[in-house]
């Protein structure tokens, strides 16, 4: 399956392969926490995307595309960047953690836990890179 980035069935994908992937699973084994992705207009993408992820254990529990801020308001991590940037790291063009430090990626959250669970963060996103086949 390819779906394009970003939309709803991207989001499935991504859901899937987290819950399939045996090195995800073990990697993130420790990790409990959900998080929002805000991902501002630019360049191709015309409005604001918004997607609810709840990481729990090496396990994506649920998954929610353009989730009513009312249901979801303290996630553990909201991270907020560019379509550009977002999509830099989602090609492998700019790495996750440069993205974090530099604030390309703005990071609402415990940054401590984020950094000792470095090895997790960056499972994700390969994980997400290999779902993502088209750009929109």
């Amino acid at each position: 399956m390819s779906a394009i980035f970003p939309s709803e069935e991207w989001l499935k994908e991504l859901e899937a392969k987290l819950n399939l992937d045996a090195a995800y699973a073990e990697v993130a084994k420790t990790w409990e926490g959900d998080l929002i992705f805000i991902i501002e207009p630019e360049g191709n993408l015309k409005e604001k995307i918004t997607f609810y992820l709840d990481l729990y254990q090496g396990k994506c529990r649920a998954t929610v595309y353009k989730p009513d801020p009312a249901l979801y308001p303290t996630p553990a991590f909201t991270l907020t960047s560019s379509y550009n940037t977002i999509t830099d790291v989602l090609t492998g063009k700019l790495n996750p953690m440069t993205a974090m430090m530099t604030m390309k990626l703005k990071v609402v959250g415990s940054m401590a836990y984020m950094m000792r669970n470095v090895p997790s963060v960056l499972d994700f996103v390969r994980c997400a890179q290999e779902v993502t086949k088209e750009l929109f």
